[in-house]
């Protein structure tokens, strides 16, 4: 985090009404987690205090905009309101459809047939939770009826997020040069309705995160994700990142996966879907 971002997000704290720094948000696929494949907001949150050997979103690590958090939700319910229309309107003809009195806009988004709301709404980084007023803004979410994740390193306290919140925490693996980050204290804070994800790059940390596995007996905790390291495009190789320790052997996606059935690990094996449909740099996706 530079010194310029360091100042904005203090500068939040005494501010009113509360804001927090956002590189972007936009509406995509959710590409990860047990959730890939539903429609999503995104909210990018700017500033990281990690610098993980394959970070694909180094972009956010400086710059960003301060913005409310009222501002932060009146976007996301227009970006949203496509999807309530839909389903206020579901199994209705055209005809009904066209002479309803009813904008979409203004019409609130309901738990009906679903009992997960679309679309998701996604709190990621950068890590959110470097800016405390993240926390208020996820409540804010809850309280509109959204289902709302939380893309966090793991490198921080959980524990003060909304019990609404579904948080999906990285267990830092050694090829990401942050292992020693880890707060193995949030385990004991994780509920069934969080996920826990492994970045997998090497050998060396397949072999170790099957050992975490088994030593927190984290298959009795709640879903566990195995994803793959897609390699970085040249212009997303920032010079700030950790370089993967020496002596590392990478490993393929065939051979992770291979090695999942073979171990009979009771993990969801993903690879990172928006980077199958769209090009790997392409952002906004």
């Amino acid at each position: 985090m530079n010194p310029n971002q360091k100042s904005k997000i203090k500068n939040q704290k005494s501010s009113s009404p509360l804001r927090i720094l956002l590189n972007e948000i936009y509406v995509s696929l959710q590409g990860e987690s047990t959730f890939a494949g539903l429609p999503c907001i995104f909210i990018r949150l700017a500033a990281c205090n990690l610098r993980c050997s394959y970070c694909d979103t180094a972009y956010a690590f400086t710059g960003g905009n301060n913005k409310t958090l009222e501002e932060i939700l009146a976007q996301v319910r227009a970006l949203a309101s496509p999807f309530a229309f839909a389903r206020q309107h579901e199994g209705k003809s055209k005809f009904e459809i066209r002479n309803s009195k009813i904008s979409a806009a203004q019409s609130k988004i309901k738990n009906q047939k679903s009992k997960i709301p679309l679309p998701l709404i996604e709190l990621t980084g950068g890590e959110p939770l470097l800016q405390k007023n993240c926390l208020p803004l996820m409540a804010m979410l809850c309280d509109d009826g959204f289902t709302v994740l939380l893309e966090t390193s793991g490198a921080l306290d959980i524990s003060p997020v909304d019990r609404r919140v579904r948080r999906i925490m990285d267990l830092k693996c050694p090829s990401s040069g942050e292992v020693a980050r880890n707060r193995l204290a949030n385990i004991g804070e994780l509920k069934s309705t969080d996920e826990i994800k492994f970045v997998i790059g090497t050998r060396e940390d397949y072999a170790w995160a099957r050992e975490i596995i088994a030593l927190h007996k984290l298959a009795a905790i709640c879903p566990l994700l195995f994803s793959w390291v897609h390699p970085l495009a040249p212009e997303q190789q920032d010079k700030s990142l950790k370089k993967v320790p020496l002596g590392q052997t990478p490993i393929s996606r065939q051979e992770l996966a291979e090695r999942i059935i073979a171990d009979a690990l009771p993990v969801r094996f993903q690879v990172q879907l928006h980077k199958v449909i769209w090009p790997p740099e392409q952002r906004g996706v």
